[in-house]
C-alpha cells in the first residue's frame, strides 16, 4: 500500500505554505523550486486545495498563494482526503453493494479499522506540527507563533 505522489507532494506544498505563513504570498514557481516538484504538477494539486478553502490565492504583482487558516488549524487528514478523494482502503467498506460477500466477509471490518486508524492519526497532526519538526531538523525557529 502506498500513498500517492499527489498526497506526498500536496503535503510538501502545504508545509511550504505553512513555513511562509504570515509573510507575502508564495508563487507556485518558487514553491516548485524549493520543493523540487514540477510547477505544472503543483498547479494541478493546488486546485482542489483552493476549492476546499485550505489555500487562498492572490492576483497581481504581489500575488501568489497562502494558507487560508493558521497552520495549527489545518490537519493532515483534511489535506489527504481532499487529494485522495477520501481515506477508504477498500471500496466495500464505503459501498457494501459492490461485493456480493459484504454481509459475511470479516475482512471488511479489518479494512474499516485500518481506515479509521489512519484517519485518526492524520487528524491528530497539523501543519504546525510539521513546521515544528522541520524547524528542529533545520535548527531554525518559525517567524510565527506555533
Amino acid at each position: 500500500m502506498k500513498i500517492s505522489a499527489r498526497s506526498k507532494y500536496g503535503l510538501r506544498l502545504m508545509l511550504d505554505l505553512a513555513l511562509s505563513h504570515g509573510k507575502k504570498p508564495s508563487l507556485l514557481r518558487e514553491i516548485a523550486e524549493r520543493q523540487e516538484i514540477s510547477e505544472k504538477y503543483l498547479g494541478q494539486i493546488i486546485i482542489p486545495l483552493k476549492a476546499a478553502a485550505l489555500v487562498k490565492s492572490f492576483r497581481g504583482a504581489r500575488g501568489g498563494y497562502s494558507l487560508s487558516r493558521e497552520p495549527g488549524r489545518i490537519n493532515l487528514r483534511e489535506i489527504v482526503e481532499i487529494l485522495e478523494g477520501g481515506l477508504v482502503f477498500s471500496e466495500c467498506v464505503e459501498r457494501p453493494s459492490v461485493c456480493t460477500r459484504s454481509r459475511t466477509c470479516v475482512t471488511t471490518g479489518v479494512w474499516n479499522k485500518v481506515g479509521q486508524a489512519v484517519a485518526k492519526t492524520l487528524e491528530e497532526i497539523t501543519l504546525a506540527d510539521l513546521v515544528r519538526e522541520h524547524m528542529i531538523i533545520a535548527g531554525e525557529a518559525p517567524e510565527w507563533s506555533i
